[in-house]
């Protein structure tokens, strides 16, 4: 499934502000956040885009919702034949995004610690500063990627070519000019 197609997908049950603190926008920043550290560790790009798309598609608030990272793991099942995966990718994308909400003991996987390090390094939208000691790669322990995403991620920026290529950009926008 291409990545547009996904999040036109995802986008129908959406149930958050398109610019609310789990939105289209953080999505982008993961993504492109996950393809900084993929520039040095090596990871399969179709499991991190469908993480950056899937990680919070299913909360229903911006608050504590301790399971939405199982409800993103139930949806990649269900969409498993669209996502044109292998049955391996899938199980690895599933790990990934039934874990990146919780503290977890290091994945072993490469991938699966891309994606988790891409979304910790968004969490200063929410206050927090990410903790070197509370991320799996190298790339991401990195003071100047540290630096780098915070100052995204404070700036709530909305990355415009990746939202754009997935056909969001506008109704991000118009969400945010209300």
């Amino acid at each position: 499934m291409k990545q547009d197609t996904l999040v036109r997908t995802v986008m129908r049950d959406f149930r958050l502000p398109p610019d609310g603190l789990h939105g289209p926008a953080h999505w982008a920043r993961v993504l492109e956040n996950g393809l900084r550290l993929a520039e040095t560790v090596k990871v399969d790009r179709r499991v991190l885009e469908a993480f950056a798309v899937l990680h919070d598609a299913l909360r229903v608030c911006d608050g504590l919702d301790r399971d939405h990272g199982r409800r993103a793991a139930a949806l990649a099942w269900r969409l498993r034949r669209r996502l044109g995966l292998e049955p391996a990718d899938i199980r690895r994308l599933q790990a990934a995004l039934a874990g990146h909400d919780e503290a977890m003991p290091d994945p072993g996987d490469d991938t699966v610690r891309v994606c988790w390090d891409a979304e910790r390094l968004d969490l200063a939208r929410l206050g927090i500063t990410p903790r070197p000691t509370c991320l799996y790669t190298e790339a991401a322990r990195d003071r100047g990627t540290i630096g780098w995403a915070c100052e995204r991620s404070c700036r709530n920026e909305a990355p415009e070519e990746v939202l754009r290529h997935w056909g969001l950009a506008d109704a991000v926008k118009r969400a945010r000019a209300q």
